[in-house]
């Protein structure tokens, strides 16, 4: 008889573990965002982390580790074990960083690409109540005063930075520049007449945009944003072409064992198909692109060389 008991749990036990949702409540998978709480890359994180709990039986957590330009919660990733219990929600700075600081972590070897979740465009904001209607016009104070005009952004060495630096060269302007832990302390700052213009992320102003609390000047985008019809690309303004998203996904610490990492990308990217979330995704402006494995991995390798070049070309970090 107790043999018989044995078998029988033995087997109920099995067939549990070969279930993903059961399987996946034998831990909890901790998705590090290395960024502040309330950012794009945060909100992303969240409404995975969500989703997949929900339909999965999955447990996950959001840990915000920002600081350092994205390095201390990168390098807490790189650090964690690869039983693909910890992955790290990665944005255009894990992929610019490489060019600025090189030895802390190599995309390619460091890290297995897991999905390349959404894309968004970058957005250069006013006050809603600011004089300046178009990029003319605060290109036209920019040059009327030297240094005087403010721009902030998360920051520095950020692609927000980096877009920054592209539009001051491409103008030929001379602005001051003051970089904040995050988008949303720069907007904070723009809200407080401390700076001028904040080249944001857009899923973090687009509540205020909507609002008429900040106004858009220009994006970083291929075409025109449909809920900004009124807003150009900075492409279309002739200043320079200069096309380039940011883009949120999850990679996992190198040397995670494939069956983990395909549960992995088959989690992330059921999710992102779901209908449950694509309002959610459609309301923050967040643009589902759900591109997993080696193309995201080559995605990555291509935007590290094409930031190396931009960056060494504006000279960001040169003393």
């Amino acid at each position: 008889m107790t043999a018989l008991v044995r078998g029988l749990f033995t087997a109920a036990l099995l067939l549990a573990l070969s279930h993903p949702a059961a399987y996946a409540q034998t831990g909890t998978t901790k998705i590090i965002v290395p960024y502040p709480p309330g950012s794009g890359p945060d909100i992303l994180s969240r409404i995975m982390a969500e989703q997949i709990g929900k339909t999965e039986g999955a447990t996950f957590v959001v840990e915000n580790r920002p600081g350092g330009g994205t390095l201390i919660g990168t390098e807490a990733a790189a650090r964690a074990a690869p039983d693909g219990n910890t992955v790290l929600l990665v944005a255009n700075s894990f992929v610019v960083n490489p060019a600025l600081k090189k030895g802390n972590y190599d995309v390619s070897t460091t890290f297995a690409p897991v999905c390349y979740l959404a894309a968004t465009p970058m957005v250069l904001v006013v006050l809603g109540s600011s004089p300046y209607k178009t990029l003319d016009d605060l290109i036209a104070s920019a040059r009327e005063k030297p240094g005087q005009v403010v721009f902030a952004s998360g920051g520095p060495a950020s692609s927000l930075h980096v877009a920054i630096e592209v539009l001051k060269r491409a103008s030929n302007i001379t602005i001051t520049y003051v970089p904040y832990p995050g988008t949303a302390p720069s907007i904070n700052a723009l809200m407080g007449g401390h700076v001028h213009a904040v080249w944001a992320d857009y899923p973090t102003v687009v509540s205020a945009l909507k609002a008429g609390t900040l106004r858009g000047l220009v994006t970083t985008a291929s075409k025109r944003v449909d809920a900004l019809p009124d807003v150009p690309t900075l492409s279309e303004t002739g200043i320079v072409k200069y096309e380039i998203d940011i883009f949120y996904g999850i990679v996992a610490p190198a040397k995670t064992p494939p069956a983990k990492l395909k549960q992995l990308t088959g989690w992330f990217s059921a999710a992102m198909k779901a209908p449950d979330v694509q309002p959610k995704l459609a309301r923050q402006g967040l643009f589902p692109v759900n591109m997993c494995g080696a193309p995201f991995g080559d995605f990555m390798r291509k935007h590290v060389a094409e930031y190396a070049r931009i960056i060494k070309e504006s000279g960001i970090g040169a003393k």
